[in-house]
């Protein structure tokens, strides 16, 4: 095969589109008008582009370990790019079923763990979902019918919530981790929990009082609180048991944002003269308003950044770095990934626009572990795993 083949062999495996692969490269603009010449063998490729590409990996690193060396069976629901699923599978866990209906996200699912999630879970039927021991699922939050409220289970018919408890009530998990927005404690005026803890508990499930945990008391330079909410299948558990103690974490004095930036950053990162004086102007317009909002600036001796999120790819206001003699930057999305604490090796196969997304829906890592290894503990302590 020619080099322009090589290249070309290489992105067709991983099946994604020139602009995701320029960007998963980390191309500069300039590289990636390029890509399309060097793969059709117009123009020659530079060696070092060539080994780039070559080294680039097309085999999933994160796909499950063989069975009979798992200790429990788990599923990835509102699975996003399994930041919930990494740290339970690197404790023991074996992935037999997962779902996220972003195709996006699908991508980047199934060239890390070799699988590809099924789609929309509303139309999947509970009963086809293979038995596991732990459900997990970072489900959006969604308001409640104020039209009674008194069915219990089918008061959340019509939510995403309903089909994380239609799929608990036939398959009976052993336990389960949900994940959602700390706002989900007061949602609806206190509602939405209320609701939600009630049908885990008529599901005959034992669920500790839910707790907010922040990213930054897990050894991540991001100011990132959300609301974790487990349960125990009281069926497995002896009549006497004791209460759970969520993981508390503590804050590292020597954590900053620096711990997560890149040496090198191209200047596609760096914002436009327009949008740094838009920024500046509607901060202005917010501080005479007597509020905080705005854009957040940052620099590598900062303690941590503010909480990136879905829309970071809009204007990247939520977290800027500072730049010496140049307007701010943005994060990159590599930056993104190890704010989130992802892996080195986490392949970011889809556009930089894609990948801020990603990364803003998911979940600090970190924080999801202590939380395993606090569930693992417990379910060890009487022998239900």
């Amino acid at each position: 095969m020619s080099r322009s083949e090589d290249i070309l062999a290489v992105r067709e495996k991983l099946g994604i589109r020139r602009k995701e692969f320029s960007d998963a490269l980390c191309f500069t603009r300039e590289q990636e008008k390029m890509l399309k010449e060097w793969e059709i063998g117009k123009l020659e490729i530079p060696d070092e582009i060539y080994d780039k590409i070559m080294n680039f990996p097309t085999e999933p690193l994160f796909k499950n370990r063989p069975l009979e060396e798992c200790r429990f069976t788990q599923i990835d629901l509102f699975a996003g790019i399994g930041g919930i699923r990494q740290p339970f599978q690197k404790h023991g866990g074996y992935n037999v079923y997962s779902s996220e209906w972003d195709k996006f996200a699908q991508t980047t699912y199934r060239i890390n763990y070799g699988e590809i999630p099924d789609g929309d879970i509303t139309l999947v039927n509970e009963k086809d979902i293979p038995d596991h021991d732990i459900l997990l699922a970072g489900f959006p939050c969604q308001p409640f019918s104020q039209a009674g409220l008194h069915k219990g289970f089918e008061d959340t018919r019509g939510t995403l919530f309903f089909d994380i408890a239609r799929i608990l009530n036939e398959k009976r998990p052993k336990a389960f981790m949900l994940e959602n927005v700390k706002q989900l404690r007061g949602h609806d005026k206190g509602n939405t929990i209320k609701v939600i803890l009630s049908v885990l508990d008529e599901l005959n499930y034992y669920v500790p009082n839910p707790q907010i945990l922040n990213g930054y008391h897990f050894g991540l330079p991001q100011n990132r609180e959300r609301i974790i909410i487990v349960g125990f299948n009281r069926d497995y558990l002896p009549e006497n048991f004791k209460e759970f103690e969520y993981p508390v974490g503590q804050i590292d004095e020597k954590v900053c944002v620096g711990d997560v930036l890149e040496e090198s950053v191209g200047e596609r990162f760096t914002i436009s003269d327009k949008l740094w004086e838009g920024h500046q102007a509607r901060k202005k317009k917010h501080k005479k308003k007597g509020n905080g909002f705005g854009f957040a600036l940052f620099n590598e001796d900062s303690k941590y950044t503010s909480t990136i999120s879905a829309r970071y790819y809009k204007d990247g206001s939520e977290v800027l770095i500072e730049q010496s003699g140049k307007n701010p930057r943005m994060l990159t999305p590599r930056e993104c990934a190890r704010l989130q604490g992802f892996p080195e090796d986490f392949v970011i196969p889809v556009s930089n626009a894609q990948s801020y997304k990603q990364f803003g829906n998911s979940v600090c890592i970190p924080v999801i572990e202590a939380v395993a290894i606090a569930m693992l503990d417990y379910l060890g302590e009487y022998n239900i795993l």
